[in-house]
């Protein structure tokens, strides 16, 4: 897309809310862009219904999504395809925030607020209405190395409902005993927010020609709120980085145990040896942009 027709397509929106602001002002209801074209073209946008893993329990009270299983989201236009094709958000690294946000009915809900395990099953939910629920990768067969086109349904992938229950009913809070140095802490499961932070972070860090290699320590520290009820951000992440590796290993596995979300992986078969395994689903640029590259 070219960058004329991105600034086109920003005015535009900003007309679009300027006008729904003018509307509401008086007190009438204004009409959407896509209810005028529903009206002139009799276009249906199909509207599906989408489980939520953390079913949530994570979210306060007073939120939109407090205690709500179920979410409603918009079949994808070629409006979320000019998302996915922005560079400006590309950029950025929230094309998928951009685009939740632009699919979901509910739109006061902040997708970056949401869990990571929330959003991916929203966004393979996305692709599924959007292309069909078939979607084709290579895939590298542990056994002979070969390398061979599968295909995944996304359909089919199981969802990981929340199972723990938090410290405190409707909040990302829950508690975990480090099994060697038997402290106590309470950790988060990470949101859209952290990862956007992690990725400004290492975007950072690369135009000062800096290797970024913290990962395991960077993700504890977006994790873990608290240890024995320090929460200064300064002391945990001291207790992180000489954290015993016993522990580290312990909490880690704990968390992505339990983390809700989707489950992307499938068995699968390799051509050439015949050897079966499950696999996990690669997620390319295909994923989201069918017949990119060819």
């Amino acid at each position: 897309m070219s960058e004329e027709r991105e600034q086109r397509n920003q005015v535009f929106a900003a007309q679009q809310a300027a006008a729904q602001a003018a509307a509401e002002s008086r007190g009438m209801p204004a009409i959407s862009a896509m209810d005028k074209v529903r009206a002139e073209f009799g276009l249906d946008i199909p509207v599906d219904i989408v489980p939520l893993p953390s079913r949530g329990l994570v979210y306060p009270v007073g939120h939109s999504l407090h205690a709500k299983e179920t979410v409603e989201l918009c079949a994808m236009t070629a409006r979320e395809e000019d998302i996915l094709t922005s560079k400006a958000l590309l950029k950025k690294g929230t094309v998928i925030t951009e685009l939740i946000k632009s699919c979901m009915s509910d739109k006061s809900v902040n997708p970056s607020d949401l869990l990571t395990g929330d959003r991916n099953a929203l966004m393979v939910a996305i692709r599924a209405t959007g292309y069909g629920a078939e979607y084709e990768a290579s895939i590298e067969c542990n056994e002979c190395q070969a390398t061979s086109p599968q295909v995944f349904n996304l359909a089919a992938l199981p969802i990981v409902q929340l199972e723990l229950t938090p410290k405190t009913p409707g909040e990302n809070a829950f508690e975990f005993l480090l099994p060697y140095s038997k402290k106590r802490v309470v950790f988060k499961f990470m949101s859209g927010r952290d990862e956007e932070e992690i990725m400004a972070t290492q975007e950072r860090q690369k135009k000062h020609g800096l290797q970024s290699d913290n990962v395991v320590t960077t993700n504890l520290l977006h994790c873990i709120i608290s240890i024995e009820g320090v929460t200064d951000r300064t002391k945990i992440a001291g207790f992180i980085k000489f954290m015993p590796a016993r522990d580290s290993l312990a909490l880690r596995e704990y968390m992505k145990d339990h983390e809700p979300g989707i489950r992307m992986k499938q068995e699968t078969t390799c051509p050439a040896c015949g050897h079966s395994a499950e696999v996990a689903m690669p997620i390319g640029v295909s994923f989201l942009w069918p017949g990119a590259g060819r």
